[in-house]
């Protein structure tokens, strides 16, 4: 216990660390992965095409190498930007990748009828897409969207490692204060197991007030 109690501060700007990186991944993880998800299911090919790209490139490429090539490539560019915001582009356009596809999952649940039908009243792809076919995804892609969102909470620990400020990274100056690892490591994850709860229960109640009946 003593390892919490004297260090507290350490352990709280660790949790707030990766308190912001997750809620800021996640929300560019939603926005993005809606859309790619609009993308893959698009009339338009070349959109299509992007959104594949998208989606098979980002799940098939380590996240690890992934921050690597965003915090080392971007700046090559001319984009400079503190660590923390390149640590949530990582998470947020990785995350995005299967956030679409648990989107898409959704969409393709829903009855081609209901879209045919908007089409025939005149909708555009876009008002049937929002207004029509989304609405009734949701239900659905409640339990995959935050599966998705809880492994983003975890998958931020990687940034401990490109000098962003987060909870698993506090391990490194309270070893060398000489406690116990083994306790240090204990209260980490009592910190994780915080947030991942939070979430969970979250989509829990999302679920349970718009989730599809079982």
């Amino acid at each position: 216990m003593d390892v919490l109690t004297q260090n507290f501060s350490e352990y709280g700007k660790g949790f707030l660390g990766t308190l912001e990186l997750t809620v800021y991944a996640s929300l560019l993880a939603l926005a993005l992965g809606f859309v790619m998800a609009s993308f893959r299911v698009a009339p338009i090919g070349s959109l299509r095409a992007f959104g594949t790209a998208w989606v098979t490139v980002l799940r098939n490429t380590p996240l690890t190498l992934l921050f690597f090539a965003v915090l080392l490539g971007l700046p090559r560019f001319g984009l400079v930007l503190p660590f923390q915001l390149f640590a949530v582009l990582a998470l947020g356009c990785y995350t995005s990748a299967f956030i679409c596809e648990a989107l898409r999952s959704g969409i393709n649940t829903v009855p081609k009828g209901q879209g045919e039908a908007a089409r025939s009243l005149g909708m555009s792809f876009g008002q049937t897409l929002t207004t029509v076919i989304l609405p009734q995804a949701f239900r659905s892609v409640i339990p995959p969207v935050g599966s998705q969102l809880i492994a983003l909470a975890k998958n931020s620990a990687i940034a401990g490692a490109f000098s962003v400020t987060e909870l698993l990274g506090t391990y490194k100056t309270l070893n060398e204060l000489g406690f116990n690892i083994v306790w240090v490591f204990v209260w980490i994850a009592v910190g994780y197991l915080i947030l991942t709860l939070a979430i969970s229960a979250l989509f829990n109640y999302l679920e349970h007030r718009w989730g599809v009946p079982r």
